[in-house]
């Protein structure tokens, strides 16, 4: 029997968004039309802007026919005894008068919380509030798993964040994600731009499976009904038997992750000195393993990432 991921189900198309995007509301170099401008030219379905501390329902480019997710990010930046770390979260709702309180505008103080434990009620209010929380570039903010890996509430975490990886060689291949997925916590990755300025746009994208409205999006979003990407597309990600597979475009390497079960890498020919590329790569399940992520790399070190397959909720079936 084949079961598939939720992202490869038929029935949807596959649109690319863009989910973490800054404009000069905030601390960005564009105005809002502009970088709505910009994502549709390159190709994207839909895309949040998310000011710090300010809420976005609006298309600044009406005649754009782009999907606008409402958000914003919301920060809480603290000194410790050791230095400087801080916690940031994406917040995606949504529209006005589907359960979203937030106000066009409405200006959203930053926290004050020292540790994740206080970071908490700002969660739990941002919940309340109908909005979804991603968890955003954790190495650039100086907050290795052990800091925020008692949160709870979120749907994902940035596995990439274009802006760290440009300004600062960070957040740029799922740090820490197989730590807390290890402890058995469902939290999905996200690929995002994170941008201020042009070096950091359109360098990565999520593709959902959706229907091209907030709704649906958000829908897929929460059940994890998506991958992530620097490049690479994924075109199936499935279990057969006793064999997790993945289907993708042109690739130089093929990585299956789990916590407690060692990295496994798929070369073309089976040797990593071969040239060429695959587009396929099996991986045997292992007794025990919670669960199965994918990472497709291809020639130029850009790489996809699927959501996991969580074993625990699909063991009954792969008899």
């Amino acid at each position: 029997m084949k079961i598939r991921h939720q992202a490869f189900e038929p029935g949807k198309k596959m649109l690319k968004g863009a989910l973490h995007v800054h404009t000069n509301r905030s601390d960005g170099d564009y105005s809002p039309e502009k970088q709505i401008r910009y994502y549709y030219e390159h190709g994207y379905d839909f895309i949040a802007i998310t000011d710090h501390k300010i809420y976005n329902y609006k298309n600044y480019a009406p005649d754009v026919p782009i999907t606008i997710i409402p958000g914003f990010e919301f920060e809480n930046v603290f000194e410790t005894h050791n230095g400087f770390r801080q916690f940031h979260t994406v917040c995606l709702g949504p529209e006005k008068g589907k359960g979203n309180p937030y106000e066009q505008d409405e200006e959203i103080p930053a926290g004050t919380a020292k540790n994740q434990e206080e970071y908490q009620k700002y969660l739990d209010e941002i919940h309340a509030n109908g909005n979804l929380t991603i968890y955003c570039h954790p190495e650039y903010s100086g907050t290795p798993a052990r800091l925020f890996e008692k949160l709870e509430g979120d749907i994902a975490m940035e596995i990439y964040n274009s802006g760290s990886h440009v300004y600062a060689n960070m957040d740029k291949d799922a740090m820490y994600w197989d730590e807390l997925l290890g402890q058995g916590k469902k939290l999905y990755g996200v690929a995002a731009d994170d941008c201020h300025t042009k070096y950091e746009r359109c360098l990565s994208w999520v593709m959902v499976n959706a229907d091209n409205n907030v709704d649906s999006i958000l829908d897929a979003l929460k059940r994890g009904a998506f991958y992530s990407s620097t490049g690479p597309v994924i075109n199936d990600f499935y279990v057969e038997g006793e064999n997790i597979t993945v289907e993708c475009s042109p690739a130089r390497k093929i990585r299956c992750n789990c916590d407690n079960i060692r990295f496994r890498n798929i070369y073309p020919g089976g040797d990593k000195n071969q040239p060429g590329t695959i587009t396929r790569g099996e991986f045997e399940y292992e007794s025990g393993q919670p669960y199965a992520r994918v990472s497709v790399i291809d020639e130029n070190g850009k790489i996809a990432w699927t959501n996991p397959i969580f074993f625990d909720e699909i063991k009954h079936l792969m008899k």
